[in-house]
């Protein structure tokens, strides 16, 4: 699978398209529990929960703002962040606050995609 350039990444393997100061969140997956609309999220801090076969883990949000919208379809089919991580699974939307500039108030170790792509080489 092909590591989109224009979206940044974690760490931790959360992905996010930043759209303006819109972040839309992404992210093997049988159950999700996603913030709510409205909900204030910390770069780093759990939001929600992802269950997979094997574990329940943490759900981190990879930026600082609110929540604006979260894919409801993923209720009904979890498998779509497996099927389609960078497209129809993507689990919610948030809106950024902006810098002094106007850009959106990324955190500063937020991943390119060729840096994504050279962790997970050297993890694999």
């Amino acid at each position: 699978m092909s590591i989109p350039a224009e979206l940044r990444y974690t760490p931790e393997h959360e992905w996010v398209a930043v759209e303006g100061t819109v972040a839309l969140q992404l992210g093997d997956v049988v159950y999700l529990s996603l913030p709510q609309v409205g909900t204030a999220v910390t770069a780093g801090e759990p939001c929600g929960e992802v269950e997979s076969v094997k574990s329940v883990s943490d759900l981190y949000s990879p930026v600082d703002g609110e929540v604006t919208e979260v894919n409801t379809e993923l209720e009904d089919d979890p498998s779509l962040v497996n099927a389609e991580p960078y497209a129809a699974g993507w689990m919610f939307r948030v809106q950024v606050a902006q810098d002094g500039t106007g850009d959106p108030a990324l955190p500063p170790d937020l991943l390119s995609a060729a840096e994504y792509e050279e962790l997970t080489k050297s993890a694999g």
